[in-house]
């Protein structure tokens, strides 16, 4: 599905190494490492957002790109509903994109009317009105108590599961994401950042073991 061999040292990347990795369809994969590593630079350049490592990133013949920005990015303007026409969602679509968000209710109010897990949500249906073939999602449950976290959480794990062939993949600082969302893990560090793991999970990983292995590599 998607080919990343960046290295951003022959590019003078201020943040980016070597990286060379693949991802394939249906890969869950959760990006953790420290804040300001370069986790949403990587994603970034796997948007095509980058023209310093565009080149270095092949996408397969029309590959879709959903993204899910850390700001929900929604126009002010405009409705919820009017938003996702932005993006060319039909009306068919747009209704059955707010339901499956659960917001299926709250088409016709402006982004400020929301609450920040409600618009959050909102970015999610655009970022999925397009069909994508890979989902990318920038630290989607920061700023979020816990319980808001939580529902944002499961509502991916239902959305994945409805759509097995399309991949994600996730920034995130918590190893419990890992636990409910991957079936993949990218560790990224140093200075230029590499992926220092890149691993599936096994079947039955929890959040302490993902935590304990990453102390393991001494990550």
């Amino acid at each position: 599905m998607l080919e990343l061999r960046i290295d951003g040292a022959a590019t003078g990347h201020p943040l980016l190494g070597a990286i060379d990795v693949q991802v394939q369809a249906g890969d869950r994969i959760c990006l953790l490492g420290p804040s300001g590593i370069g986790k949403t630079t990587l994603l970034n350049a796997i948007a095509g957002l980058d023209p310093h490592v565009g080149p270095m990133v092949r996408p397969r013949a029309e590959l879709r790109v959903g993204y899910l920005f850390q700001e929900h990015r929604l126009l002010p303007w405009r409705t919820v509903r009017q938003n996702l026409a932005l993006v060319g969602a039909s009306a068919r679509d747009i209704d059955r994109l707010l339901s499956e968000v659960g917001l299926g209710d709250v088409g016709d109010r402006l982004p400020d009317q929301l609450s920040l897990g409600m618009a959050r949500r909102a970015a999610l249906a655009r970022s999925l009105a397009i069909r994508p073939d890979l989902l990318l999602l920038d630290e989607p449950f920061a700023s979020l108590d816990p319980d808001r976290a939580a529902e944002l959480r499961a509502l991916i794990v239902r959305l994945l599961n409805a759509q097995p062939h399309m991949a994600m993949i996730c920034v995130t600082h918590d190893a419990r994401d890992a636990d409910q969302l991957a079936n993949h893990l990218w560790y990224m560090s140093g200075r230029p950042a590499t992926l220092r793991w890149d691993r599936p999970l096994t079947s039955g990983a929890n959040a302490s073991q993902i935590s304990e292995a990453l102390r393991g590599l001494n990550v």
